[in-house]
C-alpha cells in the first residue's frame, strides 16, 4: 500500500462523513464531553452522549459506530460499559476504546479486562496505555521488551510512541481492527501495516480533551471506513488542523477554538488530506 493509496482512502472517508452526517454516540469522560461532541460535529458527524446502560444498549443497536472512554468513571459505568460493549460486539458494530487511566483502581482494571472479549475495532491511547492494555489482556508477557513500560503518570504517557509499536501490533492482530498510539509523532497500525503520522501543535497537550475528542472523531470515521483508515484519517485530520490552528492563536485558550474551526474548514476540503505527513513503516 502506498502513501497515495492511503491518502485517497482518507479523502473518501472525509467526503462520506461530510455527505452523510453519521452519528457516533459516546459514553465518554465527563471532563471532556463537550469538546468530544463539538469535535465530532466539526468533522461533519453527529454526537449523542449517554451514561445509562439501557441507553447505551439502545444506541448500540441503531448506530454505525460508537466511542467508549474509560475516564472519570461513575458508579453506573460498572453496568453501562460492559452491557454497551457486549451489545456492540454482538451486533458487529465497530467501536473505539480509549483506556484512559488504565491501572488506576480495581474497577477500571476489571472493566478494561472485560473489554478484551468484546474486541473493539479501534483502541486509541498513549504509548503507556497501549502497552498496559497488551499486558492486561495477556497479549504480551513481562519478558517481552515492549512490555517493559515506564508506566503512565496519571493520564500522561512516560513511554515513547515507538516503544508501543509491538504492543499495538499484537492488539490489532487480536482484535482484527486497528490501534492508534498518540504522541509527539503518532503511530497507527492494523497489525501488519504501521504508519507514522507527523504534525500537530505544541498546544495540543495544553488543552483538556485533545485525545478524548480524537477517539470520538475516530468513531465518526469508523461509520464510513475500515478501522485502520478511520484511525489514520482522524489522526491526520488532527495533525493538519492543529498545525493550521497554531498559526491563528496566541495561547491554549484561543487555540482550542481555532482548532475546532480548523477541523471544520479542513474537512470541508477533503483534498487537503493529501497534505498528511505520513510514513509507512511496514
Amino acid at each position: 500500500m502506498t502513501k497515495n493509496e492511503l491518502t485517497a482512502q482518507m479523502c473518501e472517508a472525509v467526503k462520506k462523513v461530510r455527505e452523510h452526517n453519521p452519528m457516533a454516540p459516546s459514553i465518554t469522560n465527563s471532563v471532556t464531553i463537550n469538546f468530544v461532541a463539538n469535535a465530532q460535529l466539526a468533522a461533519g458527524g453527529s454526537a449523542a452522549m449517554v451514561y445509562l446502560p439501557d441507553e447505551g444498549e439502545f444506541l448500540a443497536e441503531v448506530s454505525k459506530a460508537f466511542y467508549v472512554n474509560a475516564g472519570t468513571l461513575l458508579p453506573v459505568y460498572e453496568q453501562s460499559l460492559p452491557r454497551t460493549c457486549k451489545a456492540l460486539f454482538e451486533k458487529g458494530c465497530p467501536w473505539v476504546l480509549d483506556p484512559v487511566g488504565i491501572g488506576i483502581g480495581s474497577l477500571r482494571t476489571q472493566l478494561l479486562r472485560t473489554m478484551k472479549e468484546y474486541k473493539p475495532a479501534v483502541i486509541r491511547g498513549n504509548a503507556s496505555e497501549i502497552i498496559a492494555v497488551a499486558k492486561l489482556w495477556n497479549l504480551l508477557s513481562d519478558k517481552d521488551d515492549s512490555a517493559k513500560s515506564k508506566g503512565a503518570r496519571g493520564v500522561d504517557s512516560t513511554d515513547e510512541v515507538l516503544a508501543a509499536k509491538e504492543a499495538a501490533q499484537v492488539i490489532a492482530r487480536y482484535t482484527g481492527g486497528a490501534v492508534s498510539v498518540s504522541g509527539e509523532t503518532d503511530l497507527v497500525t492494523d497489525g501488519t501495516v504501521s504508519v507514522l503520522c507527523r504534525g500537530g501543535s505544541r498546544f495540543l497537550p495544553m488543552i483538556t480533551g485533545a485525545g478524548c475528542s480524537l477517539g470520538g472523531v475516530t468513531a465518526v470515521y469508523c461509520t464510513e471506513a475500515s478501522p485502520f483508515i478511520a484511525s489514520l484519517t482522524a489522526t491526520s485530520v488532527y495533525n493538519i488542523a492543529a498545525k493550521d490552528a497554531e498559526k491563528n492563536c496566541s495561547g491554549p485558550g484561543t487555540f482550542q477554538a481555532s482548532f475546532l474551526d480548523s477541523i471544520y474548514l479542513l474537512t470541508t476540503r477533503a483534498e487537503r488530506m493529501k497534505d498528511a505527513d505520513i510514513e509507512i513503516l511496514s
